[in-house]
């Protein structure tokens, strides 16, 4: 497995502690980045990954919103939603991680914490993306 990957599965990690809303973005943040067992680089990517996500969270949303046609994101299972978010923050924000790759990952993720159906509907949604950007 590449170390980027094992960083993006530590951020779904606090990505659905962050979604609980019971304790602070830093204390997420440092709790779930210790006990990950990263490398400094990953752990650099990680933490990278985690404060865009959580930064831009209502701007995420909105823009997932619009690419799931008829779904709200309240009815989206919450891994599904984060994996979404990360791959969505990758692509927006984080642009030296080529759009593939973000989406490729995000499929993968789907496919190991969630359901073959979820891997399809990440899929999906994210295909979308490539769409828009080639307008």
């Amino acid at each position: 497995m590449s170390t980027r990957r094992r960083g993006r599965e530590v951020v779904l990690k606090a990505l659905y502690a962050f979604e609980q809303g019971e304790q602070s973005q830093s204390t997420i943040l440092e709790a779930v980045m210790r006990d990950g067992g990263l490398d400094e680089k990953t752990l650099g990517f990680a933490r990278t990954l985690f404060e865009q996500v959580a930064n831009h969270i209502k701007e995420i949303d909105e823009y997932i919103e619009n690419l799931a046609t008829n779904w709200k994101i309240d009815r989206i299972a919450i891994v599904d939603k984060n994996i979404l978010r990360m791959a969505i923050g990758e692509i927006r924000y984080m642009p030296d991680i080529p759009l593939k790759v973000a989406i490729n990952e995000a499929v993968e993720l789907a496919k190991k914490y969630s359901t073959f159906e979820s891997a399809a509907f990440v899929n999906g949604i994210l295909d979308r993306v490539i769409h828009e950007k080639g307008k």
